[in-house]
C-alpha cells in the first residue's frame, strides 16, 4: 500500500482534540522555552545541534499540517527554511557534529541526525510541495555517500540504518534516479546485521552489564523492525520479508509486555512487567509498524500499531501533555525519584512525570507518536484505498478522475461500531478494503439493506461504484480476552484496549515551573490484588461500563475531558478480587506477580479497571486465585 501525502487523512472527533491538547502542550511550544530546540544547532543557536531540534521537527511538521494550524505550520516553516538555506556547497545539511563520543569521521561529521531531518523534510515537501526539498535531500543523500566511502557508518547511525534506506526510497519514488538503490545498498551492507540479530537472538533475558551494547539498545530495537520490509523491497529476498515475524517472536517472548511493546530501561530487561520501557522505543515503534503495514499489508502489523497507540503511547504522558515520563512500567504503582531503582542502566527519576525526566531524548522524539498515527490511517492500494488501522478521520484524496472525501465517525477503540460515510465528484468505480482486525470474531460490514460476515485477519473488500453519499456499517464485536503472562498471571483486553487495575494516584509537584513541572505520583489506595474470576469464562466474570458515547461528542476546540484521563475514560471495568498481602514493593517497584494460582486469606473485593492509558498508576498483569480462594466468601467492599 502507499501512505497518502501527509495532511490527506486529517484527524477528527476524540483523536482531533487528541492532537489539539498535544498543540497546546509541549508539542506546541517546546522550542519556546527548552534551549535544546529554542536555542538549537539547526536554526544557528549554541545549544544542542545532534538529534534532538530534528527529533522534535519530525512530529512538529504532520501534526502542523494535519491540524491546519497556522502557528505551527509557520514554525515548521522557520526551521525547514533555515535548513535548507544554509545547507552547505557540499550538500552537508545541519551543523557539523562529532559521531558518538569515542569515533569520528574524517571531517568530524555525523550523518545520524541528518537521517531524522530527511524524514521531517519529505513530510514537508508531501504537505507543502514546495520544490527546493527534493534537490536539497538529493544533495544531502550524495554528501553522506562520499562520507561513507571514507569511513563506514558507525555509532548510532550504524544501527539506524533503516531510517536512512526510508528516505533514499522515498527519494527514488520520486525522481527515479537509479544511482539511489546502489546508494541504498552500500548503507545497507555498512549498516548492523539486524536479520542475523533476531534469527540467532542471544539476548533472553534482563542484559547484564557485560551484555548492554547498542545492539541491546530498547531504541535502536524498536526502529530495526522496519529493516524487514524496507530492504525485502529492494532484495526481493523472502526471507527479508518473513523476518518481521522472527523479530516480533522474539522481542515478545523474552521482553515482551502486555501492550505489545518490550521492554528496554535502557536495554533489554525481561518479562517482569515491572520493568520498564523508554518513551523513545514506544514512538519508534510505531512508526516502524506504520512503515511495515505499507510495505507488507499484514493486518496483524496494523493490530500491533493500535495495541501500541491506544495503550503504551498516552499511558506514559500526562492527559494535558505538559509532562512523560522516560520510563512506564506495565505493572507502576509509584512514580517517584529513587535511589537504587530496577533499571537496567536509567536513573533515578526515569518514571516521575515532568519535561525532561533522565534524559532528553524523550522530550525531543516524544511528539511523532500521533501524528504519524494519524496520517497513516487510511493508504492507496494498487486501485483504491485501504483503511489500516480506525480512528475517527476525515480522508481527501483522488481515485482515477475522481475526487473522494472519505468520513470516518466512531468511539473507537472504545466502542465497536464504525460508520464511514464516501462521497465522490463523479461516480466511480473502486475498491475499498477495511481492515478486519484478527481479535474481531463475527466482525459484519453492512451496507443499505445487506449485512455481510468479515473474516478476522483480513481486509474485507468492497469493489463498486461509489456515488456522494455512499455509507458503511461495520461492527467489530470486542469479547473479553485474558492472556496469561509473566509467572502465569493474567492481562485483560478488549478489543484492542488493555485494561488495567485502576490505583489511586496524589500528583506531587516536585519542580520546575508550570505547566512544565515535576510530579511524583503517589498511591493513594492498595493495588496488590489477585483476580477472582475463571480463566477460561472472562466475560462472565468482568463487567465492562460505557462511561461516554465518543460519537456524540463532537470535537472542541475548547476541550474535553481528555480521552485518556482517569476522569475522561470512555470506558470502564469492574471485577471481584482479594488482596495478596505477600505481594510488596522493593525500591518504589512492584515486585514480580507471584505465582498462579494465588490463595489469599483477605476479603473479597470489586475492583475497577480503566483502560491502560486513562490510568497512570496501574496494575496490568496481575494473579489469579486458585479455586478454594475464588469459591469462598462474597464482595463485601468497593474499591
Amino acid at each position: 500500500f502507499q501512505p497518502l501525502p501527509v495532511g490527506s487523512v486529517r484527524p477528527s472527533g476524540w483523536l482531533l482534540d487528541q492532537m489539539r491538547i498535544q498543540a497546546n502542550g509541549l508539542t506546541g511550544h517546546l522550542d519556546e522555552f527548552w534551549p535544546d530546540v529554542r536555542d538549537s544547532g539547526w536554526i544557528g543557536g549554541s545549544a544542542e545541534g545532534w538529534e534532538r531540534g530534528p527529533y522534535w521537527l519530525d512530529g512538529l511538521v504532520p501534526l502542523a499540517f494535519l491540524l491546519d494550524d497556522a502557528r505551527l505550520i509557520r514554525k515548521a516553516e522557520l526551521w525547514i527554511d533555515y535548513i535548507v538555506k544554509h545547507q552547505g556547497a557540499d550538500g552537508w545539511l545541519g551543523p557539523v557534529v562529532s559521531v558518538g563520543k569515542d569515533r569520528a569521521s574524517p571531517d568530524g561529521r555525523d550523518p545520524w541526525p541528518i537521517f531524522i531531518v530527511l524524514k521531517a523534510m519529505a513530510q514537508y515537501q508531501e504537505a507543502t510541495e514546495d520544490d527546493r526539498i527534493i534537490p536539497s535531500m538529493l544533495r544531502a543523500v550524495h554528501r553522506i555517500m562520499g562520507l561513507l566511502s571514507e569511513e563506514p557508518l558507525s555509532s548510532w547511525a550504524y544501527f539506524r540504518w533503516p531510517d536512512f534506506v526510508l528516505s533514499i526510497h522515498w527519494l527514488h519514488e520520486r525522481t527515479g534516479e537509479s544511482w539511489l538503490l546502489g546508494a541504498a545498498q552500500r548503507v545497507f551492507e555498512q549498516g548492523y546485521d539486524w536479520f542475523e540479530h533476531f534469527a540467532n537472538f542471544r539476548y533472553k533475558r534482563k542484559a547484564t552489564r557485560e551484555e548492554r551494547s547498542l545492539a541491546t539498545h530498547v531504541v535502536n530495537n524498536a526502529m530495526s523492525l522496519r529493516a524487514s520490509g524496507l530492504w525485502w523491497r529492494q532484495s526481493g529476498n523472502p526471507d527479508h520479508r518473513d523476518a518481521i515475524h522472527t523479530m516480533l517472536e522474539a522481542l515478545d517472548a523474552y521482553h515482551g509486555q502486555a501492550t505489545g511493546i518490550f521492554t528496554g530501561d535502557e536495554h533489554f530487561a525481561g518479562l517482569n512487567p515491572s520493568q520498564g520501557t523508554e518513551l523513545c522505543a514506544v514512538v519508534e515503534y510505531m512508526y516502524s509498524m506504520e512503515v511495515l503495514g505499507s510495505l507488507l499489508g499484514e493486518v496483524a502489523l496494523s493490530d500491533r500499531l493500535e495495541r501500541i497507540a491506544f495503550n503504551a503511547l498516552p499511558g506514559a504522558i500526562s492527559p494535558d501533555m505538559w509532562a512523560h515520563q522516560y520510563d512506564q512500567q506495565a505493572n507502576q504503582v509509584v512514580c517517584a525519584v529513587t535511589e537504587h531503582p530496577i533499571w537496567t542502566t536509567n536513573g533515578p527519576d526515569s518514571n516521575v512525570f515532568g519535561l525532561q525526566p533522565f534524559f532528553g531524548c524523550c522530550t525531543a522524539n516524544m511528539h511523532q507518536g500521533w501524528p504519524k498515527f494519524a496520517a497513516h490511517q487510511w493508504m492507496r492500494s494498487a486501485d483504491g484505498l485501504v483503511a489500516m488501522t480506525w480512528a475517527p478521520a476525515a480522508v481527501r484524496t483522488s481515485v482515477g478522475p475522481a475526487d473522494v472525501a472519505i468520513r470516518v465517525d466512531t468511539g473507537y477503540p472504545f466502542s465497536s461500531d464504525i460508520d464511514i460515510t464516501i462521497s465522490t465528484d463523479r461516480p466511480t468505480r473502486f475498491p475499498l478494503d477495511l481492515r478486519i482486525p484478527t481479535w474481531a470474531t463475527g466482525a459484519t460490514v453492512s451496507m443499505g439493506s445487506t449485512t455481510e460476515p468479515a473474516q478476522p485477519g483480513t481486509f474485507h473488500r468492497i469493489q463498486r461504484v461509489w456515488n456522494s453519499g455512499s455509507t458503511i456499517h461495520i461492527n467489530l464485536p470486542m469479547d473479553t480476552r485474558l492472556e496469561r503472562r509473566f509467572n502465569n498471571s493474567v492481562s485483560i483486553s478488549r478489543g484492542p484496549i488493555v485494561f488495567s487495575l485502576a490505583v489511586g494516584e496524589k500528583w506531587e509537584k516536585t519542580g520546575g515551573e508550570e505547566p512544565h513541572a515535576t510530579y511524583e505520583i503517589r498511591p493513594t489506595t492498595a493495588w496488590n490484588y489477585a483476580l477472582d474470576l475463571d480463566p477460561s469464562r472472562p466475560r462472565e466474570s468482568i463487567r465492562f461500563t460505557q462511561r461516554r458515547d465518543l460519537r456524540g461528542e463532537p470535537a472542541s476546540k475548547t476541550g474535553l475531558l481528555p480521552v485518556f484521563s482517569r476522569e475522561g475514560a470512555p470506558t470502564s471495568a469492574t471485577v471481584a478480587a482479594r488482596r495478596v498481602a505477600e505481594w510488596q514493593m522493593n525500591n518504589n517497584a512492584a515486585d514480580p506477580p507471584p505465582q498462579s494460582p494465588v490463595s489469599a486469606a483477605c476479603v473479597p473485593e470489586e475492583v475497577t479497571l480503566l483502560p491502560y492509558g486513562c490510568a497512570r498508576l496501574r496494575v496490568t498483569e496481575m494473579p489469579v486465585l486458585e479455586r478454594e480462594s475464588r469459591e469462598a466468601g462474597g464482595i463485601q467492599s468497593d474499591t
